[in-house]
């Protein structure tokens, strides 16, 4: 199985003005493809050249020395996401997707991959290949690459958030456990998507798993916000449309792109760990089976300006491709299952029962009542991958719940660490952001806390 991790890149001026000639040059062979497929379209009327061995033959004719320091190896690189993303697109399109689009824009940076044998990694040090009669170019990573240098299969040079990457993709074998330690594919749990709980679990036994996701919750709203005081507080110096933007005004576009980045990495982090606490419970657990419920039937739904931007935050194919990629790595199987009308119907008298605005199922007909979440993760157990809405075999409903919080690293996650963002209740007041409290009185006594500061803003005439 392949895995990815993405390193940052320790780089001196000069080697970042090589880096970014490598990308840019990969985005000229990009435009290039264009040009010539909006040539033959043109003139010839030719169908455009699209195959990965087609235009391979194009560069091989272009000779060397075309695209700067570019070596063939990246370039072809580039042709094969260009021929990927086309037939993506072609595939799309066939299907009846009529939004899909071929790839037809232009990309002024676009990554480069190398594969095994270009490429020398040697600790934190790694040479990337340059065309030839280029000076040798050996960059710096931030931290050590988490995979033995012998399962590395490939490097990939990007650009993401105002700074350099390196995504190292390595071949790793699936876990091996001990005899009787193995997970069981006889034992099935259920797996139910959402917001304010990432994951919610239910196991074979009667166990849970709840992974509490309102710190990620908590940091969109926060870089929300931020981003909007931001562009409010630059408005009115911005340039307008076809003037030059001042040298202020690139320092602002850099320091929201480092934001765009630090934003995007702190929730991938927590969402990696959410998917981790997942994993880890299920082999605890023996399961070798996870019934995953598909709710991205609900992002065609047409729900509004504010909770269409959440059903977006929530990005749920990523959290599918988390779990999937790290519970295959466990040797457990994931299966994607219906999972309408999971939230609202009652495991015990099998009714539909109206949706409930917290977290907590009541139903009316027979009085049950339980966690929203892990009744849902408990019906989606019993689905049978590619069926219908239908539930043929008896819900196990939880009754040891194991909590857990993915995005302890997040501003403001912990007691220590107040987001910098959220501004202060008041200016002299450290740590909690909340209104101050009395104590409670003592018994027999008056309080001996200082009384509460009463923020008023309305002000009597005359008085200051």
């Amino acid at each position: 199985m392949h895995r990815t991790a993405r390193v940052a890149l320790r780089v001196t001026p000069g080697q970042r003005r090589r880096c970014f000639g490598l990308l840019r040059s990969a985005g000229d062979v990009w435009a290039c493809v264009l040009e010539v497929n909006a040539w033959r379209r043109r003139r010839r009327r030719d169908a455009p050249l699209v195959g990965y061995q087609q235009l391979c033959c194009e560069l091989a004719a272009s000779g060397p020395g075309t695209f700067a320091e570019l070596d063939s190896v990246g370039a072809r690189s580039v042709l094969r996401r260009f021929s990927d993303a086309w037939f993506a697109a072609a595939k799309r399109r066939s299907a009846g997707d009529v939004s899909a689009r071929f790839p037809r824009r232009r990309r002024g940076l676009v990554p480069v991959r190398w594969y095994h044998g270009t490429f020398t990694l040697d600790g934190r040090r790694v040479r990337i290949p340059t065309a030839k009669g280029s000076a040798p170019l050996w960059v710096r990573l931030a931290r050590e690459v988490p995979y033995p240098v012998e399962q590395v299969r490939s490097v990939t040079l990007l650009y993401e958030g105002g700074r350099l990457f390196l995504d190292v993709t390595a071949e790793v074998p699936v876990a091996v456990y001990p005899p009787g330690e193995q997970p069981d594919p006889g034992r099935v749990g259920g797996v139910d998507l959402g917001i304010v709980h990432p994951y919610a679990v239910a196991g074979p036994d009667g166990d849970g798993l709840l992974v509490s996701g309102r710190a990620i919750r908590a940091e969109h709203r926060m870089h929300l916000a931020d981003t909007k005081a931001r562009r409010r507080a630059v408005a009115r110096r911005a340039p307008k449309p076809g003037e030059r933007g001042s040298r202020r005004w690139r320092q602002y576009r850099r320091r929201a792109r480092l934001v765009e980045g630090r934003h995007g990495r702190r929730v991938r982090q927590a969402q990696h760990e959410a998917a981790r606490s997942v994993v880890s419970w299920a082999v605890g657990q023996r399961v070798g089976v996870l019934h995953v419920g598909d709710p991205r039937g609900v992002l065609d739904l047409p729900a509004g300006r504010r909770h269409n931007l959440r059903l977006r935050q929530w990005q749920i194919g990523r959290l599918l491709q988390v779990l999937t990629d790290k519970a295959t790595l466990a040797g457990i199987s994931v299966r994607l299952v219906d999972e309408r009308g999971t939230s609202s119907t009652c495991p015990a008298c099998r009714r539909r029962v109206p949706k409930p605005r917290g977290r907590t199922l009541s139903c009316p007909h027979c009085g049950f009542s339980g966690h929203r979440d892990l009744v849902a993760a408990a019906i989606i157990a019993t689905r049978i991958p590619g069926g219908g809405s239908t539930t043929p075999a008896a819900v196990v409903l939880p009754e040891v719940v194991t909590h857990r919080r993915a995005g302890r690293h997040l501003p403001g996650a912990g007691r220590s660490r107040r987001d910098p963002r959220r501004p202060a209740h008041d200016r002299a007041a450290r740590g909690s952001v909340g209104p101050r409290r009395p104590a409670p009185p003592p018994s027999g006594g008056e309080s001996l806390a200082p009384k509460a500061r009463i923020h008023n803003s309305h002000r009597k005439p005359g008085e200051r």
